[in-house]
């Protein structure tokens, strides 16, 4: 069509991992949900605000989303004004974009990480550049001065599990002249956070997302912490009504509730430790992970022959075509009694 930009005509949609429409029938260990429901509060927080009648939900949700922004504040050590709630992580990853990169600057990211960035910046018509990994996981060729006008640093990394030291990021956050976007959608998994460095860099944001460790992929939740001017541009570009009310006081009583999410974390850590070293007993190489997955590559390296022979046993694991990841698979960590079904399911493919 003639009238559409030739960037968004030219450009590749992003592709979510695949959701069977009998996904009774499946272990689904493919998109990095949580195994275990969100915390009872939830439930009980979405009935109250429904009520007998959903009465409620005939009237617009709060749009500056006060609650949510104060209890996450309070948990975390901050003012409300430094903090601000989004439908996702992803609608800040975007709105960071169009916050600061107009059509033809640059934005970065490391490949491997999350291959959305690269469909967001498409979208804004942003330049792209890419940096690599060293063998000890450090940012290749990263400069001492990085121009750019974002470099998002998915810590903990996805697909590949590793966490960047605070250290580390605290450095690369003193080389960017633009925005640090530090996205700690696993961080709940991990030993450290980069929260400290919000406060101690004016160019730092950190994004979370509910989807992982509060068990609320299906609500859609994030939130970003960063400097009050940067949240205030934030606050002018989103969608005035972004979240509704449901998702509102899901988001409440979840951050209100950190000993469910304390219990949680630890049974799927536990697992996901108990995971590791089995695979590593048949053979398997992992990066140690410090997320809700396993990035495990198969004695062949034939991550596409292990893929699809658990897929015929119906379990789902994320296969990746990229040459950089192809020769592994992408596990999340699901209930013990999953783990051990597709430990075994492994073991009779070989």
């Amino acid at each position: 069509m003639s009238a559409m930009r030739k960037n968004i005509e030219d450009m590749q949609g992003y592709v979510p991992g695949y959701q069977p429409p009998d996904e009774a029938a499946w272990i689904k260990l493919n998109t990095n949900e949580n195994p275990y429901p969100p915390s009872p509060r939830v439930a009980e927080a979405i009935r109250n605000e429904l009520g007998e009648s959903g009465e409620t939900l005939r009237k617009y949700p709060d749009a500056a989303s006060r609650q949510a922004r104060k209890d996450a504040a309070e948990l975390y050590g901050f003012d409300p004004s430094w903090v601000i709630t989004a439908n996702g992580s992803d609608e800040l990853l975007n709105n960071l974009i169009r916050a600061f990169a107009g059509e033809g600057e640059e934005i970065a990211y490391i490949h491997p990480s999350y291959s959305y960035y690269a469909t967001l910046a498409q979208i804004q018509g942003a330049s792209i550049r890419t940096f690599g990994l060293t063998e000890d996981l450090r940012i290749a060729d990263f400069p001492p001065r990085y121009e750019g006008k974002l470099f998002f640093l998915t810590s903990p990394n996805a697909p590949l599990g590793f966490a960047f030291s605070i250290a580390y990021i605290d450095e690369i956050a003193s080389r960017c002249s633009g925005v640090l976007v530090v996205d700690e959608a696993y961080v709940d998994f991990a030993d450290q956070n980069a929260l400290d460095l919000v406060k101690k860099h004016e160019n730092v944001v950190v994004t979370r997302t509910f989807s992982k460790s509060y068990a609320l992929a299906g609500m859609r939740l994030g939130l970003a912490l960063a400097r009050p001017e940067i949240i205030a541009a934030l606050d002018k570009i989103r969608d005035h009504y972004h979240l509704d009310r449901l998702a509102l006081v899901a988001a409440s009583a979840s951050l209100k509730d950190q000993r469910y999410l304390a219990e949680t974390v630890r049974k799927i850590r536990d697992t996901r430790e108990w995971f590791a070293t089995e695979l590593r007993g048949i053979g398997y190489s992992l990066i140690p992970s410090q997320t809700n997955f396993v990035f495990a590559s198969p004695p062949d390296r034939n991550g596409k022959r292990v893929y699809e022979g658990l897929f015929g046993r119906k379990i789902l694991v994320r296969y990746f075509s990229d040459p950089l990841l192809a020769h592994g698979l992408r596990i999340t960590i699901g209930t013990r009694d999953e783990m051990e079904k597709t430990l075994a399911a492994l073991k009779d493919i070989g």
